[in-house]
C-alpha cells in the first residue's frame, strides 16, 4: 500500500512539454476469456520492458486501474517516444498488437482504446490532497503547495515558467 502524504501537493517539471498516453481495454463478452485474456496480460510485460530502461524508453511514470474497463495513464518525455515504442519490432507491443488484430479484435469480445496528448508548459496544473504520490506528481517532481501555487490559476502560471518557491 502506498504511503499517504498529508497535505496538498502539486507536480513540477522543467520540461517544455511531455506526453500523456491513456490506454485501456473493455471486456465486452466476459465469457470469451480466450479473446480478452491475451491483451489483458500483455500490458505488465510492456511496462516491465519500458521500466527496464526508462532513459531509453522515455516513460516517466504511470498509474493503472482494472475492472471490466481498464485504464493506464502514463506520462512520457514525448509523443515520439510513445510512437517509437509502439512501432519497435523488438519491443513487446508490436507482436501483441498483431496478435490482437488477428485473433481478439475480430469478434468484438474485447475492445481496446488509446488517447495520446502532448502537454506544453503552462497548459496543465494538478493538485493532490492527502494522497500517495500519484499521476503526474508521481512521474515528475512531487512538491508541496505553497506561496504562488495555492490556486489553479497560480499553478498554471507557475507551470509556465514563473516559478515560485514552494513552502
Amino acid at each position: 500500500m502506498s504511503t499517504v502524504l498529508p497535505g496538498r501537493f502539486t507536480a513540477q517539471t522543467d520540461r517544455e512539454s511531455f506526453a500523456v498516453f491513456l490506454i485501456g481495454m473493455r471486456i465486452n463478452r466476459l465469457l470469451s476469456i480466450t479473446s480478452w485474456w491475451p491483451p489483458a496480460t500483455t500490458m505488465p510485460r510492456m511496462l516491465r520492458h519500458l521500466l527496464a530502461d526508462q532513459e531509453k524508453s522515455g516513460l516517466l511514470g504511470y498509474n493503472s486501474w482494472g475492472g471490466r474497463t481498464t485504464m493506464l495513464a502514463s506520462y512520457w518525455r514525448s509523443a515520439e517516444d510513445v510512437q517509437r515504442f509502439a512501432s519497435d519490432r523488438d519491443a513487446p507491443h508490436a507482436a501483441a498488437w498483431r496478435a490482437f488484430v488477428k485473433k481478439g479484435g475480430a469478434n468484438g469480445a474485447v475492445g481496446v482504446w488509446h488517447e495520446l496528448y502532448t502537454v506544453h508548459r503552462g497548459d496543465f496544473e494538478c493538485v493532490y490532497n492527502n494522497m500517495p504520490a500519484f499521476g503526474l506528481g508521481k512521474s515528475v517532481e512531487h512538491v508541496p503547495v505553497g506561496d504562488g501555487t495555492r490556486t489553479s490559476r497560480q499553478r498554471m502560471t507557475w507551470g509556465a515558467g514563473n516559478r515560485a518557491s514552494a513552502d
